[in-house]
């Protein structure tokens, strides 16, 4: 069996870390911060095989970044607000929300802001039963193993960040029709 050659690094250039994060940012939305870590990622993986000054590198990513916020092609607070509105509509809460976007970098200012953008009382109770939708939890679930998933039901809706009355009513409720009534009812329709 012939042997893989491993492809060298490129030389680390103010340059190759411009496009490098372009070419990223083509790709992904993503925060300042993560598209450091992504640039970090490159520079260490050549400082393995070629001779790189850390310190000299990591001013690099910084004038970077720097220039693509000037640009408008990175922006945290865009970022978290974009995030914010996909993860909820998937059936985050709030919780899981502020944890994936704090993984990200992004800070915690930031992230209230967003979150404040689509906040009210009752957007738990709409992302809960979403969620429960798309997994099939709770009233979604086939009938007759209904009763034995109860557990699991729970503790998957306990793991996404949603609070025990949260999981107990959406997990509880009869049919699809009595958790939207209860959704109704808890947005005071």
């Amino acid at each position: 069996m012939a042997e893989r050659r491993r492809r060298k690094p490129r030389r680390i250039t103010p340059q190759y870390l411009y496009n490098a994060a372009v070419y990223y940012l083509e790709r992904y939305s993503s925060s300042s911060e993560n598209v450091k870590a992504v640039l970090r990622r490159k520079v260490w993986r050549a400082a393995r095989e070629t001779d790189v000054d850390q310190a000299e590198a990591e001013q690099w990513i910084d004038e970077t970044v720097a220039k693509l916020q000037r640009a408008g092609m990175l922006d945290d607070r865009a970022y978290a607000d974009m995030r914010v509105l996909s993860l909820r509509r998937s059936g985050e809460s709030a919780r899981s929300i502020r944890m994936k976007l704090a993984a990200k970098g992004v800070d915690a200012d930031t992230i209230a802001a967003a979150l404040a953008q689509i906040e009210e009382e009752n957007n738990d109770w709409i992302a809960a039963a979403a969620y429960a939708r798309r997994r099939r939890l709770g009233p979604f679930r086939d009938p007759a193993s209904r009763e034995e998933r109860r557990q699991r039901d729970l503790a998957s809706l306990a793991r996404k960040g949603f609070g025990i009355e949260i999981a107990r009513a959406v997990v509880e409720a009869e049919d699809e029709d009595a958790l939207d009534a209860l959704l109704e009812d808890r947005a005071g329709y």
